[in-house]
């Protein structure tokens, strides 16, 4: 069962599916429960081999299953309908919440659980200020996910080190990286617009503060007056970035909405560089979001402003440039960016981002890995795997009080 499943456009959506199809290619049954997609999500047919069946959930106005009223009727459904439903093994991904319903479940049915750790919920709610009664809550269902999972599915060696801390079991961890889908995310997509442009995609949220990148952007905007930059998603944050972008820059930054996969590789293909962030020190230092790997997919060059871990993986792979958290920063690191693009030197380095990114970060080479770690732990002459989570994408989606 999955809360976020396409069509809808995330990073979580996009890593269940591709686990999934990997275990229809391994010849397992896969019947996902999930929710009904909000009115914005592209239209898709569903993958063949994978039952997919859907339930309707609260959503704010945005879409977005955001919030504890919210998680709670998604879960409390959930419950239910495992209840009523046979299977062999399910997989349940973070909140704590869902992963601590499948757990029940699956214990009165005497079947294993594989949780899948996209992220770390209570250093989460601790990141946002929670009361200690909320963190201790979130801690225990964490702890007791993590200590009767079969198995545990990390998406990172940083990750990997916080369930540790936790008590999980470091036996039963396996860090399988996390990914991007190299066939939609291509060097040969067509470019959106021959404009010049920096590009963000993704959730706007608290934990990103995409607002970095607009008050950068107005340091420099008079210096190239036909630059501009675009934003793809949604978020929290959203109606506070369009009131920044309104009184710094006026006019010249651009909101698209959520768009399709495709559309949105598009966007990425002809930008200057992809915009990432993260804010240091608020409980998420160790992420490495998805649109990085989307970025270098396309062979575009990512600006990261953030921690060290999405800073290190930047600088290492050599995927762009990576900036201290601070508008003056990040207008710097845009500057050098202008200069690549009109010398030349981004589009020589395309080919080599791209390469890595085949190579390290492929959505099809991380769900095989998945699928090998969950295959570990199933009965035998096993028929039938559930789903049950309530995704973090891309890290693109964290906890909402």
């Amino acid at each position: 069962m999955s809360r976020l499943f396409p069509p809808e456009v995330s990073a979580g959506a996009f890593r269940l599916g591709a686990l999934a199809r990997s275990m229809v290619r391994h010849r397992k049954d896969v019947r996902v429960l999930t929710t009904t997609p909000p009115r914005h999500a592209p239209r898709a047919d569903d993958d063949p081999g994978v039952d997919v069946r859907r339930w309707p959930v609260l959503r704010d106005r945005g879409g977005n299953v955001r919030g504890y009223i919210q998680y709670a009727s998604y879960d409390v459904p959930m419950f239910f309908r495992m209840l009523f439903t046979r299977f062999d093994a399910v997989v349940a991904e973070s909140p704590p919440t869902t992963g601590l319903i499948a757990v029940v479940i699956a214990w009165l049915k005497h079947r294993p659980v594989i949780y899948y750790a996209a992220d770390v919920w209570t250093d989460g709610v601790i990141s946002m200020g929670a009361s200690q009664i909320v963190v201790s809550i979130m801690r225990f269902m964490e702890r007791t996910v993590l200590r009767r999972a079969a198995a545990v599915i990390s998406v990172s060696a940083e990750v990997t080190e916080r369930l540790v801390l936790l008590r999980a079991d470091p036996s039963k961890i396996t860090t399988v990286g996390n990914g991007i889908d190299t066939d939609v995310f291509s060097p040969d997509v067509e470019m959106a617009s021959e404009e010049r442009y920096f590009v963000y995609t993704g959730t706007m949220s608290e934990w990103q503060q995409p607002e970095i990148f607009v008050r950068a952007f107005a340091l420099l905007a008079t210096e190239e007056p036909d630059l501009r930059l675009r934003f793809f998603g949604q978020g929290s944050v959203e109606n506070e970035l369009r009131r920044i972008a309104d009184e710094l820059v006026p006019g010249k930054v651009e909101f698209g909405g959520v768009v399709r996969p495709s559309e949105s590789a598009s966007w990425i293909r002809g930008a200057i560089a992809s915009l990432v962030s993260i804010v240091p020190g608020i409980g998420y230092d160790f992420a490495k979001p998805t649109k990085t790997y989307a970025a270098a997919a396309v062979g575009t060059p990512v600006l990261f402003a953030g921690p060290e871990a999405g800073s290190a993986l930047v600088e290492e792979a050599e995927l762009g440039h990576a900036v201290r958290f601070t508008p003056e920063s990040v207008a710097a690191g845009m500057r050098s960016l202008l200069t690549e693009a009109a010398d030349g030197t981004s589009e020589r380095l395309r080919s080599d981002r791209v390469r890595w990114a085949r190579s390290n970060v492929s959505l099809d080479a991380v769900a095989d890995r998945v699928t090998v770690a969950i295959s570990q732990v199933l009965p035998k002459q096993t028929a039938k795997l559930e789903f049950a989570s309530e995704h973090t994408p891309d890290g693109d989606e964290r906890p909402t009080k």
